[in-house]
């Protein structure tokens, strides 16, 4: 990888300062960089300290899906003023809110549903090729693959859940016949209990540490002469003409020839201040981390709860939950109880009473995945700017489509031609 600091490229003097510190954000600055352009980063924090942090570290194909789907609203209306629910809705005094929601519930008709999965499909066609292209680049993505286990309590709804899956993959990826039932169902993963009836494996799905994930991709940067700029605060641009000149931020202003927001739940900030709206809102997960006598060898789906576990730095990471309360960070520690019960009537009584896990879990997290209402996120030239990007909005995929949208980007960057599986992501969708 190329690509120093200052140099001039296709866009201009100066480099593309890329805001956004998670994996969208470094692996879209990885690419520009591999293509010869000058990249400069920009994070308010630490590298992988956000949304990128804490979450379950999936690189996986058959959970690639939008959120609005049919029955999902229904779902969460019975979800009030249940705070253990998987799927949590909080009701704010917000008209943004609630106009989000009413859009949110617009996308979740079938057909809706079927072209966003389609679109995230297509744009995912090519993501383990580009993990294994990292690691032959030398970047520790972390990445294994020891495929997901879909675990049920019911053989009715393990059948039901498959066939769905077996629909959208349409022969993209290989997907089991059937179902494994009974006390045999338990054994395709040794961490699973008894109490598990029904489950299917899919192989070949991955899995990384994304602290780690992220922490390889900034000492790749490094390594190539990319500036990192950690714990500085992007706060506006210097524009003239339809054209970014500068970056400003808490350290001072950064020229630059382009720039990409891929900043998260901060991103609607930022692009405000450039005359476009994004309705973002964010897509409360939890997690924690616990030493269990039997660790699974596979990432697990629980099926009925909607919680996930997967084998990361030599712990298990559990979590779950969709939680819509507004943008913020506050941890509830009831939601972690909730997910940790969850994981219990698939992994055995790993704990016995709830106050029990403060001296179990490690790390417990919170993070504000951010959404946009029809649950696609966002790839696209500003409107109205020759040279602002945009790469946020991926919800529960930032690192499944980390690589993907990078690589994508910055071909759109470099040759100013949008990639048709880009598409999909534009801006103007979300005006209609």
């Amino acid at each position: 990888m190329t690509g120093a600091s200052g140099a001039a490229g296709p866009l201009g003097e100066g480099p593309v300062v890329v805001v956004g510190g998670g994996v969208v954000g470094l692996c879209t600055a990885y690419y520009l960089a591999a293509a010869g352009l000058p990249v400069e980063v920009v994070e308010r924090r630490g590298l992988g300290s956000g949304a990128s942090r804490g979450n379950a570290g999936w690189v996986c194909l058959s959970h690639s899906t939008p959120v609005p789907a049919p029955g999902v609203v229904r779902y969460a209306l019975r979800s009030l003023g249940q705070p253990d629910s998987p799927l949590y809705l909080r009701p704010l005094p917000d008209p943004a809110f609630v106009r989000w929601l009413w859009r949110f519930w617009r996308s979740s008709t079938p057909a809706a549903f079927r072209r966003g999965y389609a679109a995230i499909a297509e744009l995912n066609r090519d993501t383990f090729d580009l993990f294994d292209g990292l690691r032959e680049d030398g970047v520790a993505t972390t990445l294994t693959r020891p495929g997901m286990v879909h675990a049920f309590l019911s053989p009715a709804e393990a059948r039901h859940h498959l066939a769905i899956q077996r629909q959208m993959a349409d022969g993209r990826y290989p997907m089991p016949d059937d179902v494994t039932t009974g006390p045999e169902a338990h054994l395709l993963d040794d961490a699973l209990s008894p109490g598990v009836r029904a489950a299917y494996l899919v192989e070949g799905e991955g899995v990384v540490d994304p602290e780690a994930f992220a922490q390889g991709l900034g000492e790749a940067l490094a390594d190539s002469g990319v500036k990192v700029h950690e714990h500085a605060e992007a706060t506006g641009f210097r524009s003239s003409a339809g054209r970014i000149a500068a970056l400003r931020t808490t350290q001072g202003e950064i020229p630059c020839a382009a720039v990409v927001v891929a900043a998260g739940m901060r991103s609607p900030h930022l692009l405000r201040s450039l005359g476009q709206p994004l309705p973002l809102q964010a897509g409360k997960g939890y997690s924690f981390s616990v030493e269990l006598d039997q660790a699974p060898r596979h990432t697990l789906y629980f099926g009925e709860r909607r919680a996930v576990a997967s084998p990361i730095g030599g712990t298990t990471r559990i979590g779950g939950t969709m939680e819509l309360s507004g943008n913020n960070n506050r941890l509830d520690w009831r939601r972690i109880v909730a997910v940790a019960l969850a994981s219990r009537h698939y992994l055995g009584r790993w704990f016995d009473d709830p106050d029990d896990l403060v001296g179990l879990i490690r790390d417990p997290w919170v993070g504000g995945r951010p959404f946009l209402p029809d649950g696609l996120p966002v790839i696209d030239r500003v409107p109205g700017h020759h040279n602002a990007f945009a790469a946020t909005g991926h919800g529960m995929l930032g690192v499944t489509l980390g690589p993907a949208t990078g690589h994508q980007l910055a071909e759109y960057i470099r040759t100013g031609r949008r990639p048709e599986a880009l598409a999909p992501f534009r801006f103007d969708r979300l005006s209609r």
